[in-house]
C-alpha cells in the first residue's frame, strides 16, 4: 500500500468534537502515564511525514534506505488533533533516527524479514513508539485497520529489540536514550514539557473581565505569576495585557471549555502576541496595516481585535489558493473580525506604488525564519502554517549553512522591499530565531545600505515598548531591540521597530506635545507661543513636576528623542548642525551680556549630541525695565555699538523724576528753559551715531 495514498480514511477522528479528541488522547495512555500506542492511521500518517523529512545520509554511512523522497504533500489530515499527533510522532522518530537504525541493524531485523524500502519509514516510526512504551503491547482502537501497519507490528520482536537497546545504552554509557541527543535538542525537549499555554482574548466577543469571570465560574483561580501555578489556575501576562497563561498540563482540558469553543480565547504562541502589541503602539485609528507571512490568520485576527480600527484596513498578502482564502474567511467570520482584506500576491511581487496600499502606514513583517528559538517546533509550525522541512534541522540541534543562507537571503529581500513603500512610516520585523544573522545583524546591515540620495526620510531604529526599558539602560545597544531568550516559560522572540520621521523640522514643542499625547508628561502644561508671553509677561510657563517618576519619564523621553534626532541629522546634514550650533552659542552669549545677574529660571532642553539635560536659562526682564529683547534669529546688529545705543536711548526716553526739595528760585522761566534745553539735547543725541558724553546739571541728576 502506498504510504501517501489519499484513500486511507480517518473519519473516526474527523467526526470527533474537540473534547472527544482530548478524551481519545487520554484513553491512549496507561495509568502510569506511559503511552499505549496510536491508531493505525496515526502511524501511517507519521510514516509519510518521516519519509519526506528524514535525514539522507551519504552512501558510505547509509544503513537504511527509505526509498524515493516524495515531493507531493503528505495525505491531507483535516483533524487538527490527529495531525498534531502524527507530526509529533514523526519528529520524535527523526530525533532518534541514528539510534533506531542502529537497533534495527544490531537486532538483525532485516535478516529475518524482507521489507520494501517504502515501508522502512513506517518501521522506524513504530519502533520508536514501541520502545517509548517500554515494549508493551499496543491497545488497538476500533478504527479502520491498515494492513501494512499490522504487518510491521508483527515483525517487531520485543526480545531482540529490547536486548539491542540495552547494549546500545551500555555502549554509550547513558541512563536513557534522551542523553544521546545534542544538548540543545535535549534542553528544548525539557522546556517543551513545562511550556505553559498562551491564549489571547478576542475582544470582539468578550472583554478581559468577562473571560476571567467565566474561568472563575468553571473552577479556575487567578494567580499573580506562573510560579504560583497549581491545579486549575491562570494568570495575566506581564507584557501583553490581553494575554492569559495556563499551566501546561491543562492543554487538553481547555479545549472542551466554553470560552475556547466560543472563540473568546484563542490559543497562540506569545511571540506573535508581542509582535501585535509592538504594532499597537504605532498605529493611528484610520491607518491601514499590511501583514506579511501570516498564513494561519491568527495574527491578523489578533491585530484586528487589539486595534479595533475605525476606517482602517488590514491587508494580508500571499494567500494564493482559493482553499486557503476560504479557510481564512471562515476563521474571520467565526472570530467576528472586520476590515480584513486578503491579497493573493506574494509580498515581493507587490509594487510599492500599488493603489490598494496607498493608505498603509505600518508593515508587520513575519518572515520565514529558522524557528531555532522554539521549544515545541511541531506545535508552532502547525499553528502558524510554517515549513515542516525545518523539522529536519531542528531535530539535529542546528541549522545547516545552506538553509541558513537561503533564509537570510529571503529575509533580506522581504525587509528591503518593505522599506521601499513611500507612504509607510514604520516597519515591525519579528522572528523566533536566536541567531544574530537573522535578527539584529540583518536589520543593521539593511539600514546601513539605505541609499543616500533617496528623497524619502531614511529609517531608523526605535526601541519597542515591550516593555519600556528603564532610564538607566535607555542608551544600551541591547535595548534597541526586544529580545526574549527561550526558556521553560516562553519561546524566543525578536522584535525590531523601524520608523521614518523627519526630526530636522520637528520643533521641541512638537516633541513635547507628542510625549504628552502618549501620556508620558502627565500634569505638565503645554508650551505657549512667544507672542502670548509678551502680552502676558507676568504669567510664566511653568512645568508642574508632580513626582520624581514624572521627571524620570521626561528625561527618558527627551533623551530618546534627542538622541534619535541627532543621529538622523548627523547622517543626513552635518553642515547644517554646525551652523545651528554656532548660531545657538552666539545667541546664548549675547543673551548673557544683555541680562546679567541672577534671574528666575525655567527648564529648557539642550539638544547636545547624544545627551539631554535640564538647564536654567535667564527669564524675561521685568516690565518696568522696558528693555527690548531682540529676536536673535531674525535681526543682526553690530556687536559693540548697538547694545550701548539701545540702552542709552531707552534710558534717555525714560521720564526723569523732578525734585524741588532744595530749589529756592522764584523765577518760573528758569524751569521752562531747563526743560527746553533738555529736550533739544535729547533730539541732538538721536541724530548722532556715536553716543556723546551726557552731562546732567543739578538738580535733575
Amino acid at each position: 500500500m502506498d504510504l501517501l495514498s489519499p484513500n486511507v480514511s480517518i473519519a473516526s477522528f474527523e467526526e470527533m468534537s474537540i473534547s472527544e479528541k482530548a478524551d481519545c488522547k487520554e484513553k491512549l495512555s496507561w495509568s502510569d502515564g506511559q503511552s499505549c500506542g496510536y491508531p493505525d492511521c496515526i502511524y501511517f500518517a507519521a510514516a509519510g511525514i518521516f519519509q519526506n523529512i528524514h535525514v539522507e545520509k551519504p552512501l558510505d554511512r547509509k544503513l537504511v534506505s527509505y526509498g524515493t523522497v516524495r515531493k507531493e504533500p503528505v495525505m491531507e489530515i483535516k483533524d487538527e488533533t490527529s495531525k498534531h499527533l502524527s507530526f509529533e510522532l514523526a519528529f520524535s522518530a527523526l530525533k532518534y533516527q541514528d539510534l533506531l537504525e542502529d537497533l534495527l541493524v544490531d537486532s538483525y531485523f532485516y535478516s529475518s524479514q524482507t521489507i520494501p524500502d517504502d515501508l522502512n519509514s513506517l518501521v522506524v516510526v513504530m519502533l520508536y513508539d514501541f520502545q517509548d512504551r517500554n515494549f508493551q503491547p499496543r491497545v488497538c482502537c476500533s478504527d479502520e485497520e491498515i494492513e501494512d501497519v499490522r504487518q510491521v507490528e508483527k515483525y517487531l520482536y520485543k526480545t531482540k529489540l529490547a536486548a539491542s537497546l540495552a547494549r546500545c545504552r551500555i555502549k554509550h554509557d547513558i541512563p536513557s536514550i534522551d542523553f544521546i541527543l545534542p544538548e540543545t535538542v535535549r534542553k528544548k525537549q525539557e522546556n517543551a514539557s513545562t511550556l505553559p499555554l498562551y491564549a489571547w482574548v478576542n475582544t470582539f466577543k468578550a472583554s478581559l473581565e468577562d473571560v476571567c469571570c467565566s474561568l472563575e465560574k468553571d473552577g479556575f483561580s487567578k494567580v499573580k505569576s506562573i510560579t504560583e501555578f497549581e491545579g486549575l489556575t491562570f494568570c495575566q501576562d506581564l507584557h501583553c495585557e490581553d494575554l492569559l497563561i495556563f499551566p501546561a498540563h491543562l492543554k487538553y482540558d481547555l479545549c472542551g471549555m466554553e470560552v475556547f469553543k466560543d472563540n473568546k480565547l484563542v490559543i497562540q504562541d506569545k511571540s506573535r502576541s508581542l509582535a501585535v502589541h509592538a504594532v499597537k503602539t504605532l498605529v493611528n485609528p484610520d491607518d491601514d496595516i499590511l501583514i506579511v507571512n501570516a498564513a494561519s490568520g491568527l495574527t491578523v485576527t489578533h491585530l484586528s481585535a487589539v486595534l479595533n480600527l475605525g476606517t482602517g484596513k488590514l491587508f494580508a498578502c500571499g494567500v494564493k489558493s482559493e482553499l486557503d482564502q476560504e479557510q481564512l474567511q471562515n476563521l474571520f467570520m467565526q472570530l467576528e473580525c472586520k476590515n480584513i482584506k486578503l491579497l493573493p500576491e506574494n509580498f515581493k511581487d507587490i509594487e510599492p506604488t500599488d493603489s490598494r496600499l496607498q493608505k498603509v502606514k505600518i508593515i508587520l513583517l513575519l518572515p520565514q525564519c529558522s524557528e531555532s528559538g522554539v521549544s515545541n517546533p511541531v506545535e508552532f509550525i502547525l499553528n502558524e502554517k510554517g515549513d515542516p522541512g525545518l523539522l529536519q534541522d531542528l531535530s539535529q540541534g542546528s541549522i545547516s549553512e545552506d538553509k541558513m543562507n537561503v533564509l537570510v537571503e529571503s529575509q533580506t529581500q522581504d525587509l528591503t522591499h518593505a522599506l521601499k513603500f513611500p507612504k509607510v512610516q514604520a516597519v515591525v520585523y519579528s522572528t523566533c530565531s536566536v541567531y544574530p544573522e537573522e535578527n539584529e545583524e540583518l536589520v543593521m546591515k539593511i539600514l546601513q545600505d539605505q541609499p543616500d540620495g533617496n528623497k524619502l526620510q531614511p529609517y531608523r531604529i526605535s526601541p519597542p515598548s515591550l516593555p519600556l526599558p528603564c532610564a538607566s539602560d535607555l542608551n544600551s545597544p541591547r535595548n534597541l531591540f526586544f529580545k526574549m531568550d527561550p526558556s521553560e516559560i516562553a519561546n524566543a522572540c525578536f522584535v525590531a521597530v523601524l520608523t521614518r520621521e523627519d526630526l530636522s523640522v520637528t520643533a521641541p514643542k512638537h516633541i513635547i506635545a507628542r510625549a504628552m499625547a502618549k501620556g508620558i508628561l502627565d500634569g505638565i502644561s503645554p508650551p505657549k507661543s512667544p507672542k502670548k508671553d509678551r502680552r502676558k509677561s507676568k504669567s510664566t510657563v511653568r512645568l508642574n513636576f508632580s513626582s520624581t517618576g514624572t521627571q524620570a519619564k521626561i528625561a527618558e523621553f527627551i533623551n530618546q528623542e534627542c538622541k534619535e534626532g541627532t543621529n538622523s541629522r548627523v547622517h543626513n546634514n552635518t553642515g547644517g548642525n554646525n551652523f545651528h550650533r554656532a548660531q545657538l552659542n552666539s545667541n546664548m552669549a549675547s543673551s548673557s551680556r544683555r541680562l546679567p545677574g541672577p534671574s528666575l529660571t525655567s527648564p529648557r532642553r539642550s539638544f547636545n549630541k547624544g545627551a539631554s539635560i535640564i538647564q536654567p536659562v535667564p527669564a524675561r526682564p521685568r516690565k518696568e525695565d522696558k528693555m527690548r529683547v531682540l529676536k536673535p534669529v531674525e535681526l543682526v546688529f553690530p556687536p559693540v555699538t548697538l547694545p550701548c545705543y539701545t540702552s542709552l536711548v531707552n534710558k534717555r526716553q525714560t521720564t526723569p523724576r523732578l525734585s524741588y526739595i532744595h530749589w529756592r528760585g522764584t523765577n518760573v522761566n528758569v524751569r521752562t528753559s531747563l526743560a527746553r534745553s533738555y529736550s533739544v539735547h535729547v533730539a541732538k543725541s538721536k541724530e548722532t551715531v556715536r553716543p556723546p558724553l551726557v552731562y546732567h546739571p543739578r538738580p535733575w541728576c
